[in-house]
Order: C-alpha cells, then sequence, then structure tokens
C-alpha cells in the first residue's frame, strides 16, 4: 500500500524560531515526507533563521528556490519576500502582493499545497500573531488532508493558533512537544487499497 501522505506544509509567525527549533529537533534523519516551511519574516532578513534551523535540524534543509525539485528527506524554508508555492514536484516562488501583511504568506504555501495535493497534504500552524494560515488549513481540510494546530496555550504568541481553532474542524489540537510524534505516526499512515 502506498503512504496516506506526500507532504507536510507548516506555518509561523511570532514565535516561530522557537517553535520551529523544537519541532525540528524531534523529528528523526530519515523522516519520510518533504516539509514546507513558511515563517513570517521582513523582507530584508538574511540567512541567520535557515542557519539556526540548519543546526537544530537532523533533516537537510534549503532555503527554498524556484523550480527546484521536492526530496525526501528534506525541508525548504521560503525565502524573505517571497511566497512559497508547492505544485506538483516542485517548488515555486512567486513575488505576488503581501497576503495578511506577510510575504512569505502561509495561506499561499497551504493553498497551493492543497490544490496540487489534495488529501495528502498534512497542515501544521504554529504560534503567531495575525490570521494568516487559517483560510489556507480551511482548504487543506476540505480537500481531504489533516490539519494539526498547536494548542494555543503552549503558543508564545496564541492568537494565530486560537483563530484557526475557531475557524476550522482541525484534526488535532496538540502542544508544541506532541507534534513531532504526531507527524511520525501520520507519515506511517497508509492508503486504503
Amino acid at each position: 500500500m502506498s503512504p496516506r501522505y506526500e507532504v507536510v506544509v507548516v506555518g509561523t509567525s511570532t514565535g516561530g524560531l522557537h517553535a520551529l527549533t523544537a519541532l525540528l529537533s524531534a523529528l528523526p534523519a530519515a523522516y519520510p515526507l518533504p516539509i514546507l516551511i513558511v515563517q513570517h519574516r521582513s523582507k530584508d532578513s538574511d540567512d541567520r533563521l535557515s542557519a539556526l534551523l540548519r543546526d537544530s535540524s537532523r533533516i537537510p534543509l534549503w532555503e527554498a528556490e524556484d523550480k527546484s525539485p521536492l526530496t525526501s528527506p528534506g525541508v525548504y524554508l521560503g525565502p524573505p519576500d517571497y511566497h512559497l508555492l508547492l505544485e506538483q514536484d516542485s517548488l515555486a516562488l512567486s513575488t505576488e502582493e503581501a497576503i495578511a501583511f506577510s510575504r512569505p504568506s502561509i495561506d499561499v504555501l497551504f493553498e497551493s499545497a492543497a490544490y496540487s495535493h489534495g488529501s495528502s497534504v498534512i497542515g501544521v500552524l504554529l504560534t503567531g500573531a495575525n490570521r494568516d494560515g487559517t483560510r489556507g488549513l480551511r482548504e487543506i481540510k476540505q480537500r481531504g488532508g489533516y490539519v494539526i494546530v498547536q494548542d494555543p496555550d503552549s503558543a508564545e504568541s496564541g492568537f494565530m493558533p486560537e483563530h484557526a481553532v475557531k475557524h476550522v474542524a482541525v484534526d488535532r489540537v496538540l502542544r508544541l512537544e506532541q507534534i513531532a510524534g504526531e507527524l511520525i505516526a501520520r507519515a506511517n499512515d497508509a492508503r486504503p487499497a
């Protein structure tokens, strides 16, 4: 039987460095699904975020590049001032206008994953201080994907996960330290024959 899920998309904002460091450090080097991440960043950001995350991740991590193929294991971080989109087997970058005051936007990544991969997407929304991500999670859920939201009480900034929980029929609301275990469990799910 083939795997049920093919890709993980993660979105975060305020407090994201801590949350991403904790999440990535808890995943094994051979985690079988590619992981795409949007962390809200200013357009002037340097490569410190990717360096810090690379240091905490056992999985190879790169800043996403336009038209680069997805490989697994692999973590792809949306670069500053570009939207990150998932196509069928590759990444795309866009300079379309900011969404929810953000480029990269979590909604843009989540919606593109839902459109390209349907029910084989796991969407994860972590700490943050605006509404970005809710609309994209709803699209993932409507297309049969699996939705995980960080427990707002365990988030450095609970607004973003709380907004999602109120507006999306999420599958799991988990404390930060529980999310890696859930991702590992879901990666082993098999698609029914």
